[in-house]
């Protein structure tokens, strides 16, 4: 009776197991296709003539809070013109 009990867990668990893998497995698929069709609308920008390096920046700022953002650029101005630049 014990064996039986063990081995019918053993099961489960390795159902469950595999049910969590396999769940995973397609996450990660579905995280390839996004990765992939970022590239494509940034290939199409690219194409259009908007440059990709100054979009991923406004992608970048539009995540981030507005007043961390300002207080981050008052002080590259504050830095900037301590250099003369």
């Amino acid at each position: 009776m014990d064996d039986q009990v063990t081995d019918s867990t053993y099961r489960v668990t390795a159902n469950e197991l595999r049910q969590f893998i396999e769940r995973f497995e397609r996450l990660d698929a579905e995280k390839r296709d996004l990765a992939d069709q970022q590239k494509e609308v940034m290939s199409e920008a690219k194409s259009r003539g908007y440059d990709t390096k100054v979009i991923r920046k406004v992608i970048a700022l539009r995540k981030r809070d507005k007043d961390d953002i300002a207080e981050e650029e008052a002080v590259l101005d504050m830095y900037k013109e301590a250099l003369g630049m």
